[in-house]
C-alpha cells in the first residue's frame, strides 16, 4: 500500500466504547420505560376516585374507618385538634346553616 494507512472502523467515538454507548442508550430507554409506567400509575389511580358535588341543603353520613382532623370548641374559640380522631360510621355531617350561630 501507499504511504496512506487505512484504519479499520474503530470501536471508540471520544473516548467510549460501542459497547458503552449502547449500554447507555439501554439504560435511558428502561428509565425513560419506568417513568412512563409510574405516570401511568400515578394517572389511573387519580381517575379511580371521582367528586360528588354535595349541595348545601343535604347533609352526608360518616363511612367506614373515617379518621379526621376536628374542630372543637376550646373556652369558645374553634380549634383544630392535633390528632385525627375516628368518628363512627353512621354519624351525620351537615353544613354550618344547619347548626344553631355562635353565641
Amino acid at each position: 500500500m501507499s504511504g496512506s494507512s487505512l484504519k479499520s472502523p474503530s470501536l471508540s467515538s471520544g473516548g467510549l466504547t460501542v459497547a458503552w454507548k449502547l449500554a447507555a442508550v439501554r439504560s435511558m430507554l428502561i428509565l425513560t420505560g419506568a417513568l412512563w409506567i409510574v405516570a401511568a400509575n400515578a394517572f389511573a389511580s387519580g381517575c379511580a376516585s371521582r367528586t360528588v358535588f354535595v349541595p348545601e341543603e343535604s347533609p352526608m353520613r360518616i363511612g367506614p374507618r373515617a379518621d379526621v382532623r376536628v374542630y372543637h370548641r376550646v373556652d369558645g374559640v374553634w380549634t383544630l385538634s392535633q390528632n385525627a380522631i375516628r368518628i363512627p360510621e353512621g354519624w351525620y355531617l351537615v353544613p354550618p346553616s344547619y347548626v344553631k350561630a355562635d353565641p
